[in-house]
């Protein structure tokens, strides 16, 4: 799985932030194996944004969240982003257990 991460409106370097949103994107591969890659924007307005995006096998998730702190953001993002992929999943093996009854 390929991982990116982006910072718009930023000066300098942040590499704790990069550190945890590869390692919040490394961890959605728990949820599904199907995922190709994870995009993840942090964005400094006045708000601060962070949105993931997840490629998988025909689809495309995405969840953005705004808060005062970045950090929480990406959890808050990653609980979006998780719960996607859950539905997702949920939906594709029932899709897959209605084909096999009936046949």
């Amino acid at each position: 799985m390929q991982t990116h991460v982006t910072f718009r409106h930023f000066k300098g370097q942040h590499p704790e932030l990069h550190t945890a949103a590869e390692d919040a994107a490394v961890s959605l591969g728990k949820y599904h194996d199907g995922i190709i890659s994870t995009n993840v924007e942090f964005i400094n307005d006045s708000m601060k944004t962070v949105e993931f995006t997840v490629h998988l096998q025909g689809s495309t998730l995405k969840a953005a969240e705004s808060s005062d702190d970045f950090h929480k953001s990406l959890f808050e993002a990653q609980d979006k982003i998780v719960r996607q992929i859950q539905k997702y999943k949920t939906k594709h093996i029932s899709a897959r257990t209605k084909e096999t009854n009936i046949l």
